[in-house]
């Protein structure tokens, strides 16, 4: 029972509610349980086998550990589970979670050019892009989730006799180079064995680089990885590279014309007004492709670049640390010239090319197959225009739907994009390396490659119903939503995606629930199922602005069909402790 003040004198009282049953759950364990009252070990094993794909083993389990949670004896006979009990197993997140996988189960042993790769943009940023603090904690942090790519701006210091990890545009502190690798070394494995790669943006005199190798060297030894050859014609597969860390790198514009820089020569960067409040990213809702795509193709704008490649940017340099060259894997440069002629693939070599956000929206709306077809052997690497200050983040799926291996996030920030990613890389256990769908890497014998833009039939429909919620009465105080009354929550649901499939539908709001019931069922028609991301948001409706309740995304490929239970997770992307919803999933696929 929960008590809220009404003006002065009055209160109210409102029963919290129980976790009631759907019908659909009991017509479940009815059927499975034979119209018995109880369901027993075989009769689960037989919804396993159906549902969950587990064996009469794993049956027993549950229902000890159900009974346990329960804290219920059974009084005769073997253990046995009441329709109560069946929907504690169908709401524990532990014992019946919405993904079919929790470790690495895709190919691994294809070219890293065969995967998008968790990518961070800045990876040393605490925060804003203007005037955060630099540190290894970021990195720590990006690691300890997945991440697979660190990326470090490495500048001399104040004395030109060290390294220092530094943003171009801040007057903040820096974080020493050396620090910064120990904490990859650290913890670059704790959550995947996967690569992790390291791209160095250097804006070093050549005897700094050499300063550099000597420090790359001394920290990882062994596990660092790089090629005899001068070029790669292929690159290594993650399973080849486990454990290992490698360099990808380029001699940035900023060096070739100034020969690098220090802290007096930024000064006149522009900075975040005293008392300024950033915008709160988080709630801003994620750029739909196709409108980007229709501007980037109304624009008057040339689309620029000509590759300028590793070999053409140290003839520039004339001189660069060879022993700093040795160690590169990953050779890359930012073109510059006519973009598309960047797109060429050389049979004899392999890189990794970089794009703004806008480049790729440019190139895309024209030439979305010459993008593919580069990635096929070559890198991707995306990246936030220079404007998103507050380390905000653009929409994903442009990169993916091309083929980009590396869509480069800032992990700092918070948002509807930055879940969308978060999403993403819970497919294949999490390992931070997710394949590429075959399509993305198809050649026909035409010589056509998929085509972004082109109108594609539907694959299959994905039908999800939102049964109930519960968990906010135990994560929240009573009046965080209201003060007056519970809660009246409402569930967004969608799909991200490519254009055709993007889309988002909400329920009814439930007034006045802390376990809210609703019931409803969606459908959603899908032409790319296979980098499609489900989108969840709960939103508790209010008379001024909404207030928000939890949130998640999950890879619409890995859902487990059937019954599951769905936790949820804060703007921040922090699982709520107790915060989840009941939901089925249903694929009806197109023959």
């Amino acid at each position: 029972m929960g008590t809220y003040k009404c003006c002065i004198f009055f209160t109210r009282r409102f029963a919290l509610g129980d976790t009631t049953t759907p019908d659909d759950v009991r017509a479940l364990f009815s059927r499975f349980a034979g119209g018995s009252p109880y369901m027993g070990a075989d009769e689960l094993r037989r919804y396993l086998a159906a549902w969950g794909g587990a064996d009469g083993e794993v049956a027993e389990q549950v229902v000890d550990r159900v009974l346990l949670d329960r804290s219920r004896t059974p009084r005769f006979g073997r253990p046995a589970l009441t329709v109560d009990d069946f929907m504690h197993f169908l709401f524990s997140e532990d014992l019946n979670p919405p993904l079919r996988h929790s470790k690495v189960h895709q190919d691994m042993n294809a070219p890293l050019s065969h995967y998008f790769i968790y990518t961070g943009h800045n990876s040393y940023l605490t925060g804003n892009q203007l005037s955060s603090d630099c540190s290894d904690a970021p990195i720590i942090k990006a690691l300890q989730i997945g991440v697979r790519v660190i990326e470090l701006d490495i500048w001399s210091n104040s004395s030109k006799d060290d390294i220092d990890v530094l943003h171009g545009r801040t007057l903040t502190a820096p974080v020493s180079l050396i620090k910064c690798l120990r904490s990859i070394k650290e913890y670059a494995f704790v959550a995947s064995p996967y690569p992790v790669i390291i791209t160095l943006e250097d804006h070093l005199t050549p005897d700094l680089q050499a300063k550099v190798a000597k420090m790359v060297l001394e920290v990882f030894g062994d596990i660092l990885y790089y090629p005899e050859s001068k070029h790669l014609q292929e690159f290594p597969s993650p399973e080849a590279l486990k454990g290992r860390v490698m360099l990808s790198t380029k001699p940035p514009k900023e060096y070739l014309e100034a020969k690098g820089g220090t802290l007096k020569d930024r000064e006149t960067e522009p900075q975040f007004k005293k008392g300024e409040r950033e915008e709160a990213a988080w709630g801003v809702e994620v750029p739909d492709i196709q409108d980007e795509l229709q501007v980037a193709d109304r624009s008057d704008d040339d689309l620029l670049y000509r590759e300028r490649d590793d070999d053409d940017e140290q003839k520039k340099c004339k001189h660069v640390a060879p022993e700093y060259k040795h160690l590169i894997t990953i050779k890359a440069g930012k073109p510059n010239g006519v973009l598309v002629d960047a797109l060429k693939n050389d049979p004899d070599k392999v890189r990794r090319l970089s794009l703004s956000e806008q480049e790729l929206a440019k190139v895309a709306a024209r030439h979305g197959p010459n993008i593919v077809s580069f990635t096929h052997r070559n890198m991707l690497r995306i990246y936030p225009k220079g404007t998103r200050f507050n380390s905000s983040n653009y929409n994903p799926f442009l990169g993916w739907v091309h083929g980009a291996q590396m869509v480069a996030f800032n992990m700092q920030g918070h948002g509807r994009a930055l879940w969308l990613m978060q999403g993403f890389y819970k497919a294949n256990g999490g390992c931070g390396y997710v394949k590429k769908p075959d399509f993305l890497m198809q050649t026909c014998p035409d010589g056509k490659v998929f085509d972004p833009k082109a109108d594609l039939p539907v694959k299959a429909t994905l039908k999800v119903k939102v049964y109930m919620g519960e968990g906010w009465h135990k994560d929240f105080k009573q009046t965080h939503f209201d003060t007056y009354s519970p809660p009246d929550f409402y569930v967004k649901i969608g799909i991200a995606g490519v254009p055709l499939d993007s889309v988002m539908r909400k329920t009814k709001a439930v007034e006045d629930n802390w376990v809210p019931v609703w019931e409803e069922e969606f459908a959603f028609p899908l032409t790319v199922p296979e980098i499609a991301v489900l989108r969840v948001e709960v939103h508790e409706q209010d008379v001024s602005e909404d207030d928000f309740g939890g949130q998640t995304a999950l890879p619409v490929e890995e859902l487990r069909p059937g019954i599951r239970a769905v936790p949820l997770f804060d703007h921040k992307g922090h699982k709520f402790k107790s915060v989840k919803l009941l939901m089925r999933f249903e694929f009806c696929h197109v023959c």
